[in-house]
């Protein structure tokens, strides 16, 4: 029984988040942006549907799902801030909220209204951060169970910046799974998205979020989804009974790398799939580098249809509505047969068999809801025993087409020359399962079909693996890095199956000695099976020539000598020696005429003085000279012994000769 509450807009939830407007609505809930008035942030708050509240199971599970939730801290994840529950005064019942992240900005069900079919760089850049978040969930055992373009946000990072990704609603769908209800509202998954398994049995899987996630990638490229139809019975059958279509086959330029990827993403057998959103990322991460492509700024859409909202509020952030009923799958309660409403056509032989279930229709708020629980609870076991029916007759339908009337065996049609999208086609057409390899070929182009083992026309059991080799076309030469190790070099270029040969090594002032300098022909160059390649290895920077000996040089004059044969001199310190002249070198290190090995050469200056003339004048002048010299004076005999010629007559060492600085110089005055 679906009760209403008054108006939200104003109300305080746990005395801590205001309700300020309305963004989205849909059948599970309704999303506010609001306040956290305690940390003064806007913040998104999605209100659950009122019938949710007094379900124990619900709130178990709710809070559960939010506390994991929670624990995901990922960039393109959109974080849970919060949960709770609160009875605002005047409601019927109690709410059931959550308080998330505030997306400013779209979805990606906007981008693909705006733009259409996306192209390959664009793509690759929702897809990845989606697979990203994914991953992320997975690896903390978390699914998401409805991976759709409602469920992922594109915001701005930053006022001139592109938009950044996140993915919405993690572990909501499997809360409201747990509940007791049978309401048409409540959904597990949006049956465009779903995976067979789901289907079928309601299992939630990492693989059934990689079957999603292909179909969502599938859509991007191609501007649909694989199955459409007048109802949801249909598409749901043919997600249970046939293999999605190529999407090149609506897009034809679309490269076969991303084509074969997306194909297995969507296999109808999990186990064919990449075994989750991590393993999913890398392949398609390792597509992208096989093509080039770089990632390209994903635009942030403007968001639509939010009614009534005025222009000044159409910037907010929009959270994805949820899908209304004639796009969604009711569930009943966990692991039952689900009742579906979509566009597309019923199984054949089935839509007499099946009683047509019309969607409840909603009241409006100001009618008086009527108290019949017998009437009620008749009519939910009505709805119950129909979809038992249903299933019963589905499954039985199925068995049919797998068990009887079918060939037992398949065989294996020509495959040789075609190439690997339209061999995989082939197999599957025959309900057999390709496993590519490939090898070098001197005369086949790549990527066609050499052989196949077991060989065509032998008969196999369906599903039976088919091993495909496909060319790589003729070898070529590896990207040899200059200063790659030898052996890494020898075992990259007999990976590529050609024969490396060493050829005449050469000098390099940037390799190491014994490193590879480079390879002949280079890199990319084309060969013939076991065709050779020669690898040029370094000795090591050209040898330096022997070091001048420019001793009892000036020392500007010896650094340009040293400079002018390649070496790069430094002063490395003073010395005394008595032959050489102050200020002249008196050594290099490395020693004069020996081999350096490397350019910075050591000069030593030589730091003596040369004695002044102080011959024939006074005494105190005498002084005076010397010790501006850095000499020091030594007078013989006492003053006034010259009998009036007080001044130097004579001095040791004579004078031009060079001493070591602060050497005395002994001065004899006339007489002494």
């Amino acid at each position: 029984m679906t009760r209403t509450h008054p108006s939200l807009v104003g109300t305080l939830l746990e005395g801590r988040y205001r309700v300020d407007r309305l963004l989205a609505h849909g059948g599970m809930s309704s999303v506010y942006r609001g306040t956290d008035t305690r940390l003064d942030r806007p913040v998104a708050i999605k209100i659950m549907d009122p019938r949710f509240a007094d379900d124990r199971s619900f709130v178990d599970r709710f809070v559960r799902e939010a506390q994991s939730a929670a624990q995901l801290h990922h960039p393109h994840v959109v974080a849970v801030h919060d949960q709770g529950f609160d009875l605002p005064q005047g409601a019927e019942s109690g709410l059931a909220f959550l308080v998330m992240e505030l997306v400013d900005g779209g979805t990606l069900r906007d981008l693909l209204d705006e733009k259409g079919p996306l192209d390959v760089a664009l793509a690759l850049s929702v897809a990845e951060p989606v697979l990203s978040a994914l991953a992320a969930a997975h690896r903390a055992g978390l699914v998401h169970r409805d991976v759709k373009p409602e469920n992922v946000l594109i915001g701005r990072s930053g006022p001139h910046t592109g938009g950044v990704v996140k993915v919405a609603d993690f572990g909501l769908v499997r809360a409201v799974a747990s509940a007791g209800t049978t309401s048409s509202s409540v959904i597990l998954g949006t049956v465009a998205y779903l995976s067979p398994e789901q289907v079928e049995t309601g299992a939630a899987t990492a693989r059934g979020d990689v079957y999603s996630a292909g179909i969502l990638l599938y859509e991007m490229l191609t501007g649909q989804v694989p199955y459409t139809g007048d109802t949801a019975i249909s598409v749901a059958y043919r997600h249970v009974n046939d293999d999605v279509p190529r999407p090149s086959a609506l897009r034809p330029d679309l490269p076969p790398a991303l084509d074969e990827l997306i194909t297995r993403a969507t296999r109808r057998d999990p186990e064919l799939r990449p075994a989750d959103a991590g393993e999913f990322l890398t392949e398609l991460t390792a597509v992208r580098a096989q093509l080039g492509l770089l990632p390209v700024t994903v635009p942030v859409p403007v968001a639509h249809g939010q009614g009534d909202v005025a222009d000044t509020e159409r910037t907010l952030p929009r959270i994805p509505q949820v899908p209304d009923t004639e796009k969604t799958m009711p569930v009943h309660r966990p692991n039952a047969t689900r009742a579906l409403s979509h566009p597309g056509t019923p199984p054949p032989g089935m839509t007499q068999q099946i009683p047509p279930v019309r969607p409840p229709v909603a009241r409006r708020r100001s009618e008086p809801e009527p108290e019949k629980p017998a009437d009620n609870r008749k009519r939910i076991a009505v709805i119950a025993g129909a979809v038992l029916l249903f299933g019963g007759l589905i499954t039985a339908f199925v068995f049919m087409l797998t068990d009887t009337g079918g060939d037992k065996t398949s065989t294996v049609p020509k495959l040789v020359g075609l190439n690997q999208a339209a061999a995989g086609d082939a197999l599957r057409a025959v309900k057999l399962t390709p496993q590519f390899s490939q090898e070098f070929d001197n005369t086949v182009p790549s990527n066609t079909v050499l052989r196949a083992e077991p060989a065509e026309g032998t008969p196999l059991a369906p599903n039976s693996t088919v091993s495909v080799v496909l060319s790589k076309g003729r070898p070529t030469v590896p990207d040899v890095r200059p200063g790659t190790a030898l052996p890494d070099a020898e075992q990259a270029i007999k990976a590529a199956q050609l024969t490396p040969v060493r050829g005449a090594d050469d000098y390099d002032a940037e390799v190491p000695q014994g490193a590879v300098i480079r390879t002949t022909p280079s890199a990319g160059s084309q060969l013939n099976i076991g065709g050779q390649v020669t690898i040029i290895v370094s000795k090591g920077p050209i040898p330096l020539p022997p070091v001048p000996d420019v001793t009892g040089r000036p020392k500007d004059e010896a650094f340009q000598l040293l400079q002018q044969a390649g070496f790069e001199p430094f002063q490395a310190g003073e010395e005394f020696k008595q032959d050489v002249p102050g200020g002249a070198v008196t050594r290099t290190d490395p020693p004069a005429n020996s081999q350096a090995k490397e350019k910075r050469i050591g000069v030593f200056v030589n730091n003596a003085v040369q004695v002044p003339d102080v011959r024939f004048r006074s005494f105190e002048d005498a002084q005076k000279i010397l010790e501006q010299a850095g000499l020091k004076a030594d007078r013989e005999g006492g003053k006034g012994r010259g009998g009036g010629f007080d001044f130097v007559f004579q001095q040791d060492p004579q004078p031009g000769t060079f001493v070591q600085k602060g050497s005395k110089v002994k001065l004899k005055g006339f007489g002494n």
